[in-house]
């Protein structure tokens, strides 16, 4: 059983910055209004590592992750596609392609992605379990003003959403860094031991605005 802390309707509320630890972000309607902002200052990244946790029961195609710039719409986006059954990272415009994970409905997901520009190689990392890396884009950073969302897959900077692409589910420990995580790292954050936040984005002080039904609540816990 959880608690309902928060649910904003048909509005934007203003930016704060909490300590989301124990919290989550409940996206409940197929729309293409509802998301979640998240603010960083920074705006220039030679490499990145984004976590997340997630749970839905979409068959559908989804957006997990939308990071866009002016200039790049998919500057970094972690895209399933329900079609081929495969996680899709996008770089830079860029994507590759991940089968094989088994991507449960109604079930929680850790899922990490990592992207060095000057290999160009992007790597996943589901439920703890690597991918191969695979080549998708080298030679530039992904430079700002970035727009992060939550909830919504970006066609246009800050916009442009389609509500067959939406999330609709929970999320929660979103952490964004500058660098690439080891697998020692990354395996301490799939099994919730003590990691290093990110400091991009630091599910632990959480700067970010709520649009439309997004409901923020207790994560849910076992019961014994």
């Amino acid at each position: 059983m959880h608690v309902l802390l928060g649910l904003m309707l048909l509005t934007t509320c203003v930016a704060s910055t909490q300590d989301m630890s124990d919290k989550m972000f409940t996206f409940p309607l197929e729309t293409k209004r509802a998301h979640v902002r998240l603010n960083t200052t920074k705006q220039d990244f030679g490499a990145v590592t984004v976590c997340h946790r997630s749970f839905t029961d979409l068959r559908r195609d989804h957006s997990l992750f939308s990071l866009a710039t002016p200039t790049s719409v998919n500057d970094l986006l972690i895209f399933w596609d329900a079609t081929n059954k495969e996680m899709e990272p996008h770089i830079r415009n860029k994507n590759a392609e991940f089968r094989g994970q088994d991507y449960k409905l109604n079930t929680w997901h850790s899922i990490c992605t990592t992207w060095d520009s000057e290999s160009g190689l992007v790597q996943m990392w589901f439920d703890g379990q690597p991918s191969i890396r695979k080549f998708v884009a080298s030679g530039a950073n992904i430079r700002g003003p970035v727009i992060i969302i939550l909830g919504q897959e970006q066609d246009a900077h800050g916009g442009g959403f389609d509500q067959k692409q939406s999330f609709v589910g929970m999320m929660s420990d979103v952490h964004m860094w500058d660098y690439t995580l080891s697998r020692c790292e990354i395996q301490n954050y799939v099994d919730q031991r003590s990691f290093t936040p990110g400091n991009v984005l630091n599910w632990r002080a959480l700067d970010f605005q709520i649009t439309d039904k997004v409901l923020i609540e207790n994560k849910e816990t076992v019961c014994y």
